[in-house]
């Protein structure tokens, strides 16, 4: 990765996955634990309702396997790229 346009690219993808990421995460942690509680309430989840445990869990739980999901994407746009470890 030697020429301007190829970096470009790399930081352009990178950029994408982070907004999809905190999209997600703030839909998740924001939308469903804050905005849409009332309407979840009726859904039972582990002796709760559903907008309670994305409060308090879900959130969380979403988080966690976002950067586990970050990590693998970016590994393999790092290898599309040639920057990847070996």
């Amino acid at each position: 990765m030697t020429d301007k346009s190829s970096s470009n690219a790399y930081w352009a993808a990178n950029v994408r996955v982070i907004y999809i990421c905190l999209a997600i995460w703030a839909v998740v942690s924001y939308g469903f634990g804050i905005l849409l509680r009332p309407a979840l309430s009726g859904i039972a989840v582990g002796g709760s309702d559903l907008g309670f445990w994305f409060a308090q869990q879900g959130s969380i739980v979403v988080f966690i396997v976002l950067i586990f999901g970050y990590s693998i994407y970016m590994n393999k746009i790092d290898r599309e790229f040639g920057v990847d470890e070996q």
